[in-house]
């Protein structure tokens, strides 16, 4: 009996003919989709029509096309469950691929549908037409186009499956026309099933021979897939053989930032002397992350492909073992099961190297702690900002930002406290605050969640404040406006001194434009009066921004322009 037969004959006789946009919004539902995010096409009105009849699913109607894949983007990394957006066909799809590109270096899962014109049109330059599959085919772990509408239940079964194994990343699947509108009896695929790998016994027993060995370790922690009881468990392992653990860029929030064990971060801004001990370790137990160009600072604290470093590397894609660096001791794994087997591993006899992580954390405490201002400053004193928002912020509030200058007086001086709270593209996309600051309010909206933007970075999707205003989402926006695109002058200045060419930016009334949105919003010139203006912003009840007037000189923490 032919395989579609005998689907049909297996099929519950009550089994009703339904379009392919009904079909599609059941296989989502199936699969535990509560949120999805999208701006609106003809292309999948059928799937916007089932909508309407899947309450369980909410849809969050964003301004533009990159806002709503950043949104899908920052929904995976809060849950370790694919992001779901929606975007019509051509211009839309070729807008979002700036959140598949997010998605895919932060390791993200996250599934992008897109419209497509009609099969019959395919392959003529039709009204929009792309071929989604060679556009994304580089960007996305996995690009197809579905050719049936008896086979939706099994592509999307297997795009949940593809975003999730392994390394989790971005999957894109086009949506045919006639394939949504079209009608068929079609049997439901049931909610796809992850399988992990796990580390085995002769690996753990290897890793504690090195670590005997060992007598300057350094635990680096990244990737995503870490959750409260995966981390605790790193925890209980990290203080039973007393190591030192530094994350990966941009993933700070992996473990307590007030834990003695905690030595910083590795990648942009990172500390002088923890790029030095990085370097002098003798063993680095890398746990996540892939040490990408910005963790490794250009692939020059570690040697590829066999680092001096004795390298322990886990991760939960095979693929990526072995990729750039050879480890001595490879081990694939899922990361939280990674982290409960050293939780279970028998505490040592002796910790050799102490001493070597006491003085990490004092450098990293050194480092992290706010220096006087310089006398020449003007405006707002950006890591007294930064001070005031660890003091006062509680642990599970959420902090987004996207890519600028700006970051490197966050990541240096706040002290992350939980997973799930730092939300940040390790791919240093520009605009993604403000998008994942949305989706973070809107899916814990008792946990404060503040945004912090460049102007630069700001204005590339401000729009998102009328999707904050929309679906109530108690957001703070901290724009730090110097006038310029401030990381690009820094390399200018650098590379070409004194010929500043296309760094200069005209803003607008920043207050005035977030009011307009129905937001609150007031302007901060002086450091002092930051505090108050936070207090109101936390007050409001609905989205607020505060525009901090800084100093265009004062370009990093440590580093100021030239005055002529």
């Amino acid at each position: 009996m032919p395989f579609a037969t005998q689907e049909r004959y297996l099929m519950p006789d009550h089994t009703p003919s339904r379009n392919g946009g009904q079909i599609l919004v059941e296989a989502l539902r199936r699969n535990a989709v509560d949120t999805l995010y999208c701006v609106p096409g003809e292309s999948y009105l059928p799937v916007l029509d089932a909508l309407h009849d899947t309450p369980s699913i909410r849809t969050i109607v964003t301004r533009h096309e990159g806002a709503a894949s950043n949104m899908a983007d920052a929904y995976g990394k809060l849950t370790g469950r694919p992001g779901i957006c929606f975007v019509t066909r051509g211009p839309g799809a070729t807008h979002a691929a700036n959140g598949v590109h997010t998605a895919k270096q932060d390791s993200t899962p996250m599934i992008l549908f897109v419209g497509q014109v009609e099969g019959g049109f395919i392959g003529r330059e039709a009204f929009q037409e792309v071929d989604y599959r060679q556009m994304f085919g580089s960007l996305a772990k996995w690009a197809c186009e579905i050719d049936s509408i008896e086979r939706i239940p099994e592509i999307v079964a297997r795009a949940f499956s593809i975003a999730m194994s392994g390394r989790p990343g971005p999957v894109v699947v086009a949506l045919p026309e006639e394939i949504l509108f079209g009608s068929a009896i079609v049997a439901d695929a049931p909610a796809v099933r992850v399988t992990h790998a796990a580390p085995d016994a002769a690996a753990l027993e290897e890793l504690r021979g090195l670590l005997d060995d060992a007598r300057q370790p350094l635990v680096i922690v990244g990737g995503t897939g870490w959750d409260a009881e995966s981390g605790a468990a790193l925890k209980r392992f990290v203080e039973a053989y007393d190591l030192p653990v530094a994350a990966s860029f941009r993933r700070q929030d992996l473990f307590d930032n007030r834990d003695p064990h905690y030595v910083g971060m590795l990648g942009l801004g990172i500390s002088p002397k923890l790029a030095e001990r990085a370097s002098k370790a003798d063993l680095l137990l890398v746990i996540g992350s892939r040490l990408a160009e910005t963790t490794s600072s250009g692939y020059a604290l570690f040697e590829s492909p066999a680092p001096q470093q004795t390298l322990v590397h886990v991760h939960p894609d095979s693929q990526e073992l072995g990729r750039v660096y050879q480890a001595q001791l490879p081990i694939q794994s899922a990361l939280g099961t990674f982290a409960h087997a050293l939780a279970a591993l028998p505490s040592p006899a002796a910790t050799p190297w102490s001493d070597w992580t006491r003085s990490a954390r004092a450098d990293y405490e050194a480092h992290s702690s706010p220096p006087s201002p310089h006398p020449d400053l003007q405006g707002v004193d950006m890591a007294q900002v930064i001070s005031h928002l660890n003091a006062v912020l509680p642990d599970d509030a959420v902090l987004t930002n996207g890519a600028g200058n700006y970051t490197v007086w966050l990541h240096r001086f706040y002290r992350y406290r939980q997973p799930g709270t730092e939300l940040a593209p390790t791919n240093g996309a520009m605009g993604y605050g403000l998008p994942a600051a949305v989706a973070a309010a809107l899916h814990r909206p008792e946990r404060p969640v503040v945004c912090l933007a460049g102007d630069g970075c700001f204005m590339m999707y401000p729009q998102e404040l009328a999707t904050a205003m929309q679906y109530g989402a108690p957001l703070i926006v901290i724009v730090v406006n110097n006038g310029m695109l401030g990381t690009i002058r820094m390399h200018q200045e650098r590379e070409y001194p004194g010929r500043v060419s296309a760094t200069a930016l005209s803003n607008p009334d920043f207050v005035a434009l977030a009011q307009a949105f129905g937001a609150q919003a007031e302007r901060v010139e002086r450091t002092e009066d930051f505090a108050a203006a936070f207090d109101r912003a936390r007050t409001a009840g609905k989205a607020a921004l505060i525009e901090l007037r800084t100093d265009p000189r004062q370009i990093t923490p440590a580093a100021r322009l030239n005055e002529d």
